[in-house]
């Protein structure tokens, strides 16, 4: 029998950042799932702020060199790597001059979220996943972390729903105390280019605030998983009336172990289709 395949898309993840909580179980959660016997693979944003000479990251050629349209604009897609020897891990990272060279993450030195952040995420999600097609590794669970990877489930569900390395996916969302209170770019429907964009996720991202971003990450999932003790109420709420499985919030002590309980549980389970 062969092993689960789980995708970890990450928007933080310790040591390349500022240790916070997200980063530190986007370094420890995957170790762990993989001591459990899954395989894994594990992506985050290469931000400007990351210092690769000292994390000793480094280009793939192989699987850089695509293009990805995003508004009419090329913008050309890099992929690099880094190891963290002593978990057995890789970490790719997706770059992009255009998008990720700056010096800070998501927002600018005075906290003001980059003007840019929707054409960003859409670059991240779809990176991903045109690398994890390059590499040939079929996931079995995509588990996102952070509002940053919050397109990603309707990409997996609405836009490559079709290609078979995907068709039996199954989507986990992770909703972390994580809030923005500015809104992206009202043109971001008109960016996603899909035809199987539903009216109701249409209507949520013509108004892309962080509780509306976070509501299209939960409808065109398959589970959610409350990652911060505390999280915004409205998409609390949102997620518990979802009828989608749903695991409550678990410490330090017993989120891995209760993590990947939560992954057998539904790949026993028929995937949802989004309608």
């Amino acid at each position: 029998m062969e092993k689960p395949k789980v995708l970890f898309v990450q928007q933080e993840i310790t040591p390349y950042l500022k240790e916070s909580q997200m980063g530190l179980i986007g370094r420890r959660l995957p170790q762990g799932i993989l001591e459990r016997g899954k395989e894994i693979r594990t992506f985050m944003p290469k931000y400007g702020s990351i210092n690769e000479r000292r994390n000793q990251l480094h280009e793939v050629i192989r699987l850089s060199g695509m293009n990805l349209v995003i508004n009419d604009t090329d913008h050309p897609l890099i992929i690099k790597v880094a190891s963290i020897s002593a978990a057995r891990m890789q970490i790719y990272f997706i770059d992009n001059e255009d998008f990720f060279s700056r010096k800070f993450t998501l927002s600018d030195k005075a906290g003001k979220c980059f003007a840019d952040n929707d054409e960003r995420a859409i670059f991240f999600a779809r990176g991903v996943i045109e690398t994890v097609k390059k590499l040939g590794w079929s996931p079995d669970v995509i588990h996102c972390n952070g509002w940053f990877t919050s397109l990603m489930p309707l990409y997996i569900k609405a836009v490559v729903k079709d290609n078979p390395m995907f068709s039996d996916t199954k989507v986990v969302y992770s909703i972390y105390n994580d809030d923005f209170d500015e809104s992206l770019n009202a043109a971001l429907p008109k960016k996603i280019i899909c035809k199987d964009l539903d009216k109701e996720a249409v209507s949520l991202l013509s108004n892309p605030t962080f509780v509306n971003l976070s509501k299209v990450a939960i409808h065109y999932s398959d589970a959610v998983i409350i990652g911060s003790p505390e999280i915004n109420p409205e998409v609390a709420e949102f997620a518990r009336q979802s009828n989608k499985p749903l695991l409550e919030y678990h410490p330090t002590e017993t989120y891995i172990e209760a993590f990947n309980e939560f992954y057998d549980e539904i790949l026993m389970k028929e995937p949802v289709v989004s309608q």
